[in-house]
């Protein structure tokens, strides 16, 4: 029997040196000067994004006088006077009545899209039924038809059936799934859940109704945060439907009493404006700060799959 021995080669530290590339000062200085100019081109982006934010709120501690026509973004004189004025409330009602009515068509958006889109997105998702692939491609397709579209139909519809005045225009769609949205991230995240869940819940003599409320709904969870975040803030957003079918100061929401501080015939008091602006913004940022890791989180499980 041969033995071979194998003696360990030694580099010295002058050719491991040498083998290792080293970065010159011509590279070191093109990588700083392109972070350099990374962060300058962001915070000038970050500058231009926040300055009407930034415009509004510090706008709401000025006098009235001076909002227009002043190029000067910090106030001059520091008042509290406009938020004064938006508590009192106009056109005899309150602020609170205002906030009040804007709640209220969140709160009932936000279950009607969760109610409806989820047993909608479910039987898309987990019914077999004839023509679902052609519903549910017309389904998509009506995110591609414009809001405005529909308007004068709509409003001929339901003046008809003497619904004006009432939030009822407002909230009946919600109801009945036509966010056609919501209902397609709710049917992607349906599409990444395991059949064999069912199938283990159809052995045990369960059914679709028991099937949806015990088992998908539990992991739907993100999904439906995610759905009710948006939902809530495009209903507290929203100006044009409001402006549209609700007639009466009574049943305003913010974003339509924001528009009463603002007169064609008289003085605008654009201060108590800017002050309601800011006063309104607080609950959705408020929203967003409590519930932004849900935005993601739903997104990302919900996906783009099936």
């Amino acid at each position: 029997m041969t033995i071979q021995a194998t003696r360990a080669i030694v580099v010295p530290d002058d050719d491991k040196r040498a083998r290792i590339p080293k970065r010159t000062r011509t590279d070191r200085g093109k990588r700083a000067a392109g972070s350099i100019a990374f962060h300058a081109v962001s915070i000038a982006l970050l500058i231009v994004l926040l300055y009407p934010a930034a415009w509004m709120v510090l706008s709401a501690f000025k006098p009235s006088g001076d909002i227009i026509g002043n190029v000067s973004l910090i106030p001059e004189t520091w008042t509290l006077e406009n938020f004064t004025q938006v508590l009192e409330g106009i056109a005899g009602m309150s602020f609170w009545r205002f906030a009040w009515n804007s709640l209220v068509l969140a709160v009932l958006t936000v279950v009607g899209v969760c109610l409806s889109s989820s047993v909608t997105a479910y039987a898309f998702a987990r019914i077999d039924f004839r023509g679902r692939g052609i519903w549910f491609a017309l389904m998509i397709g009506t995110l591609l038809l414009p809001f405005h579209v529909v308007i004068i139909p709509q409003y001929i519809v339901f003046n008809q059936l003497n619904m004006i005045n009432t939030f009822t225009p407002l909230l009946i769609g919600r109801f009945l799934a036509t966010e056609a949205f919501f209902v397609f991230l709710l049917v992607q995240f349906m599409r990444s859940v395991p059949r064999d869940l069912d199938e283990a819940a159809r052995i045990d003599g369960a059914g679709h109704v028991r099937i949806f409320t015990t088992i998908m709904l539990p992991l739907m969870r993100p999904a439906l945060v995610t759905c009710s975040i948006f939902a809530f803030l495009n209903s507290w957003n929203d100006f044009f439907g409001p402006l549209l079918y609700l007639k009466s100061p009574d049943l305003y929401p913010l974003p339509i009493a924001l528009r009463l501080y603002i007169d064609s015939t008289s003085a605008s008091n654009f201060g108590a404006q800017m002050a309601m602006a800011v006063l309104s913004l607080l609950p959705v940022l408020l929203f967003f700060l409590i519930f932004q890791r849900y935005i993601v989180g739903g997104i990302a499980t919900s996906g783009l799959k099936g």
